[in-house]
């Protein structure tokens, strides 16, 4: 399991009593959490429990009632989703469009493009349309493309959910590897295989709160009670896969 838990290590991002509406509905309430260097961790539960919303919340997205705290003004983030947006560019230039938006000094780009396509298995793939690859491809791209920067944490929203089973193992080994690197990583799926696989913490949300924040092997070893293990045991929304 990689992605432990980084001791007593000031947070790099931190929520207290956070909430966050869309209109009437309530999508996140008084949640706390602090994500420390070195983390991974899986945000799960139903759907509609809040997730999403706390991802962006903690992604500094979203207007929100309560604190929002990072460990300094120049923390670098960066955010994959679900389904990720390409430009109608080569891959190259995808990579190079998002160092652009970073700031990332032009003399760096060719180094750290040509690094980050060949950190995720693409560096023969350079030249061809971003829009032409695979949706596997797609997301391995962007995972470049986020990497490029050289965050120092980043959010992943259901990264393998639209994937087929090869691509999904290629991209979680890859999201291992920045694992080990030391990159710290917060990554909402509904996959609990996934989670175990792969996080060293486990934070379930449930009706827009966090009900548990747990080890992952205290997660998955111990009965969480009432809607948490009715979620474990497969019997809301979703169930454990391979």
């Amino acid at each position: 399991m990689s992605g432990q838990p980084a001791g007593t290590s000031p947070p790099l991002v931190r929520l207290r009593d956070v909430s966050v509406r869309f209109g009437p509905v309530q999508a996140l309430r008084n949640a706390s959490i602090d994500v420390r260097r070195g983390e991974f961790i899986a945000l799960v539960g139903p759907n509609g429990s809040g997730k999403t919303t706390l991802l962006r919340a903690l992604h500094g997205m979203l207007s929100l009632r309560g604190e929002r705290e990072v460990a300094d003004s120049s923390l670098v983030q960066a955010m994959v989703y679900q389904r990720p947006f390409v430009m109608r560019l080569t891959a190259t230039n995808n990579l190079r469009l998002a160092l652009w938006l970073a700031r990332v000094p032009r003399a760096e780009w060719d180094a750290r493009t040509s690094l980050a396509l060949r950190r995720v298995g693409m560096a023969g793939l350079d030249e061809r349309p971003a829009r032409a690859l695979s949706g596997g491809q797609q997301q391995r791209l962007a995972l470049a493309r986020a990497w490029a920067i050289q965050p120092q944490i980043l959010f992943l929203d259901e990264p393998t959910a639209s994937l087929d089973p090869t691509a999904k193992k290629d991209v979680e080994a890859l999201l291992a590897g920045f694992a080990a690197d030391g990159m710290t990583l917060v990554m909402s799926t509904h996959n609990l295989g996934q989670a175990k696989r792969l996080a060293g913490r486990v934070v379930y949300l449930d009706q827009g709160e966090i009900r548990l924040d747990l080890p992952t092997e205290a997660f998955f070893s111990d009965r969480p009670g009432g809607r948490a293990h009715l979620f474990l045991k497969g019997e809301m929304a979703w169930q454990l896969e391979s």
